[in-house]
């Protein structure tokens, strides 16, 4: 049996949808945890802890607003609250289009990033800057 305690005026079994869907939730705090590190504190100031704390959320907001900005909503409104888009987690996106080999050369005497072939990787990149264009 389980217990809520609540002060929405909802239908018992709204209410109870509602508490089975906070899975989202959860899974955004373990992806803070583990992709973020803020269950980490690394200073013994507080100024520097909360600059740290501040860091962390602003890369996961980050990673969430270039998602948002150029995939549109896999789906409406659910009872249980489920996500409209089907989030990256940090890490993923991190490793697939940041921590890439590659190196800085100058041919014809412009700077330029040179990455590894890969075609999936190429496809993601000119996506996020055709939308940001």
């Amino acid at each position: 049996m389980q217990c809520v305690l609540t002060n929405a005026t909802l239908s018992a079994r709204k209410l109870l949808a509602l508490h089975d869907g906070r899975g989202a939730q959860e899974a955004l705090f373990a992806e803070l945890k583990s992709q973020t590190q803020m269950d980490y504190i690394p200073c013994r100031r507080r100024g520097a802890n909360q600059t740290w704390l501040l860091s962390a959320i602003t890369a996961h907001n980050l990673n969430r607003e270039l998602q948002m900005s150029v995939e549109e909503p896999a789906r409406g409104t659910t009872v249980q609250r489920a996500p409209w888009l089907p989030f990256v987690r940090l890490g993923t996106r991190r490793m697939r289009l940041i921590q890439r080999a590659g190196r800085l050369t100058t041919p014809n005497g412009r700077l330029t990033l040179t990455l590894s072939a890969n075609p999936d990787v190429q496809t993601e990149l000119l996506h996020h800057l055709r939308v940001a264009a």
